[in-house]
């Protein structure tokens, strides 16, 4: 909680972050909104335009293009300059001479990596990386190497299938400047804003009534309240619910959107992700909720229900059992 309590994160660099992550979701309707806070918090023009045009690079000239269209739009709709334009984009010297290029961009690599990387399987990625990447790319001066680690982590926090990459850019921004702290502290700050929430679901509204029974925030949005039909559940990361049973009713969980857990009493916990169903029995002691370092989504309803059902809250699954999960 002192980390995620933490002052060390600017207004500037939650603005680019939060830019960084949705463009990276290709989410264009929260990005504009996203865009306009980040201007207002003291991100310039210049350097947003450095940031998204750095992600096609992880994430694709599409969604690099969209975002900047986003931002196009965005000025256009406030053509007062009351935004700052940031220091004057320069043609970098270094995108006139290859060799340069390759051997700045090596040292680069090197001091994010730690160590020397050569990715000798593909001679093609690794001369991409070392020249284009971290030689032409890094080679802009309106974003620091820092902010660049930033940029980057916040982007990779948005995607799914790249947790390796992931973990390796959360170690090259402190490699390249950043604190520890405020590296966790992004991440935390990414996941407690609902950033990282990447699902086409709805999230519903704060689950106020059942408060009580869950560690952290959740959300409910009944699909079908009207004939009882089947709700769906946001955990935010690292929530769950205490344990519980289900008298007279079977359970059926169907994960829609993160990733979560599931543990009956006396089992191994099993991993839900998009697509796993689990039918829980009547009468079967248990908890669900989300990863430590991902949203969850999961509809839910009963099948099976007899007279006189009822569910049945029990104690708080602990931190010293949750932080056993890997």
């Amino acid at each position: 909680m002192t980390t995620v309590q933490g002052t060390t994160l600017t207004e500037r660099q939650k603005g680019l972050a939060a830019c960084a992550c949705l463009m990276a979701q290709g989410d264009l309707v929260r990005l504009e909104p996203a865009v306009r806070s980040a201007l207002d918090g003291g991100v310039t023009i210049n350097e947003l335009k450095e940031a998204f045009s750095q992600l096609y690079a992880y994430t694709g000239f599409p969604r690099s293009l969209n975002a900047l269209g986003v931002l196009n739009k965005v000025l256009g709709s406030q053509p007062d300059g009351t935004w700052q334009e940031g220091k004057p984009w320069v043609r970098p010297q270094l995108w006139d001479n290859a060799a340069q290029a390759l051997s700045r961009g090596t040292e680069v690599q090197t001091q994010l990596s730690g160590q020397p990387f050569d990715y000798t399987f593909c001679p093609q990625d690794d001369y991409y990386l070392k020249s284009h990447l971290f030689g032409d790319i890094f080679a802009g001066d309106q974003l620091s190497a820092a902010d660049r680690e930033l940029v980057t982590v916040a982007a990779l926090s948005a995607l799914d299938g790249v947790e390796p990459q992931l973990a390796a850019h959360k170690r090259g921004a402190v490699n390249m400047g950043n604190s520890q702290q405020t590296v966790d502290e992004l991440c935390a700050w990414l996941n407690s804003q609902g950033y990282t929430l990447r699902s086409t679901w709805p999230k519903g509204q704060p689950n106020s009534a059942y408060a009580q029974y869950f560690t952290g925030n959740s959300y409910l949005a009944p699909l079908d309240a009207e004939h009882g039909g089947p709700a769906n559940v946001t955990f935010e990361p690292r929530c769950r619910n205490n344990w519980h049973i289900h008298h007279k009713q079977v359970q059926v969980l169907i994960c829609v959107s993160g990733r979560g857990w599931y543990q009956q009493w006396g089992c191994e916990p099993v991993p839900m992700t998009p697509g796993t169903v689990i039918c829980i029995p009547a009468e079967v002691k248990h908890w669900h909720g989300a990863a430590a370092d991902s949203w969850f989504q999961h509809l839910t309803y009963h099948t099976h229900v007899e007279e006189g059902a009822s569910n049945e809250w029990l104690e708080p699954v602990t931190d010293e059992v949750y932080d056993k999960l890997k």
